[in-house]
């Protein structure tokens, strides 16, 4: 399965490099297949891992202000692997 998600701190300021760079090392750590885009990081993995470092995520940027919204985009298919590098390789052939 993929996972996009992006957990913002409110009241933070306009910069939140910061914090998606803390969420980066525990994404890092985890060893979970993932992609960091400008907007939002994409996992991929069985469902449980994926959520698990997603609220790991969640949970270290709540430590570090005093609220935060964490969304979260499921793409669940049923027999694909790779499907990250599958999806990108499919949109560039079309092109």
């Amino acid at each position: 399965m993929l996972a996009e998600f992006s957990v913002v701190p409110i009241g933070a300021g306009e910069s939140v490099s910061g914090y998606v760079a803390e969420c980066m090392r525990i994404v890092q750590a985890s060893g979970i297949k993932h992609q960091l885009t400008p907007m939002a990081t994409v996992l991929e993995g069985d469902l449980e891992e994926v959520m698990e470092v997603i609220m790991k995520c969640h949970r270290r940027i709540l430590e570090m202000s005093n609220r935060v919204i964490t969304s979260i985009k499921i793409d669940d298919r049923k027999g694909r692997k790779d499907a990250m590098m599958e999806k990108i390789k499919s949109v560039q052939a079309k092109l």
